[in-house]
């Protein structure tokens, strides 16, 4: 019968370390995402989906939203992924948005719809 208890008493302790690792593991892993603030320009909602889609197809990028109305662009990444930041101004420059590092080509920029034509900095 002691030795049914003890088995039992070093079961319940093993699965206990093992929960506490799978914890510390998950908390690790959700460490890894993080979070920065692009300004991106642009007008409408036509403009929010074409940023956002433009975001969201650089490796790496967890999550994207533009904010319509602060002109910013908003990514949760995953900080192992080397230039991220760097690689989402430039695909969104190449929809056709300028981003604070990178300027829209004139052409692409200009074949955007009307109510997507926005103040540009020079």
């Amino acid at each position: 019968m002691k030795t049914v208890k003890l088995l039992f008493a070093m079961l319940i302790v093993f699965i206990s370390i093992q929960s506490a690792n799978a914890q510390a593991d998950k908390a690790e892993r959700i460490s890894t995402i993080k979070t920065q603030t692009i300004k991106v320009y642009g007008e409408c909602g036509m403009c929010k989906k074409r940023i956002e889609k433009a975001a969201n197809s650089v490796e790496g990028i967890k999550a994207a939203n533009w904010n319509e109305d602060s002109q910013t662009l908003t990514i949760k990444f995953d900080v192992f992924s080397n230039y991220v930041v760097d690689n989402v101004q430039r695909k969104v420059a190449s929809v056709g948005h300028d981003a604070e590092k990178y300027k829209a080509d004139n052409s692409t920029y200009e074949g955007l719809p009307d109510c997507c034509h926005y103040s540009r900095k020079n």
